[in-house]
């Protein structure tokens, strides 16, 4: 299946989900809010088509000339093939939070001050542009095929559009191995000691045994959005702001190794 269609036959599961959310949680949405953050997944979705247009024949070329083997798709391929997609996703996700350039579109997603289905939306547009299918082309070079690729991550992502929500109950032995609602709402808090922790895709085993993982308890109240700005409703101010804060901290560089260490060292929350 092609990787567009993915998501798009999803959609009414999740706009299913949104309307039951939104009846149980009518203080924690705004439908300003709910436009925006669709406004941000299709922008997001236009751009990331084009770019894999562009892509796509570079991608191929790498399979075919440089693969070190070649799968049948089947699903003893298609098993591993997730698990280790997810543990890309883990490094790409905690990269995005480490690294200033990843997370001037990153930030994005973490932007809201609600946590809700409709917070998976939204999404940058300058994701597909700043590199993240880089993390990728290890699966590529193993040998699996560029589109079977893909549609792993875009299934790892409507997997994890089902944990954007605060009325997840508790699923205890699943959260041992699972990425979960509790565990997600950990990534998108702002006290102290739930930043940088959580970043798993769909395995929370990659947190556990790499030491970002930090549990979830009930009576604490969570904060959400980002310390270092108060994002407002509107589209230019979330998507263009994070590159403006970025591009005005390079400019008070004086020499190259600062502005590479500005570009690519942690950004200005961990400052």
């Amino acid at each position: 299946m092609k990787v567009e269609y993915i998501l798009i036959l999803l959609s009414p599961l999740f706009i299913t989900a949104i309307v039951l959310e939104r009846l149980k949680l009518k203080n924690k949405y705004s439908l300003k809010e709910l436009c925006l953050n669709i406004s941000l997944a299709l922008s997001h979705q236009i751009v990331d088509m084009l770019v894999m247009i562009l892509l796509m024949p570079l991608l191929i070329w790498l399979h075919l000339n440089f693969s070190l083997f070649s799968f049948e798709i089947s699903f003893l391929a298609v098993l591993p093939a997730f698990v280790l997609q997810d543990f890309l996703y883990y490094w790409f996700h905690r990269a995005s939070h480490q690294c200033a350039w990843l997370w001037s579109a990153h930030v994005v997603h973490h932007s809201s001050l609600h946590m809700n289905f409709s917070t998976a939306l939204r999404q940058s547009l300058f994701y597909p542009l700043t590199g993240m299918w880089l993390f990728w082309i290890p699966l590529i070079l193993i040998g699996y095929p560029p589109q079977f690729v893909f549609s792993l991550v875009a299934l790892n992502l409507a997997f994890q559009f089902f944990i954007h929500t605060e009325i997840g109950p508790e699923l205890k032995y699943i959260e041992s191995i699972f990425n979960t609602p509790r565990h997600h709402c950990i990534h998108h808090a702002t006290n102290p000691h739930c930043i940088d922790r959580n970043y798993a895709g769909v395995l929370i085993i990659w947190d556990k045994l790499f030491g970002t993982f930090q549990t979830y308890n009930p009576n604490e109240v969570l904060v959400f959005g980002v310390n270092e700005h108060r994002y407002s409703m509107s589209f230019l101010d979330v998507i263009f702001t994070p590159w403006g804060i970025l591009f005005n901290n390079l400019k008070k560089q004086k020499n190259v190794r600062n502005i590479i260490k500005t570009l690519f060292g942690a950004p200005l929350k961990h400052k």
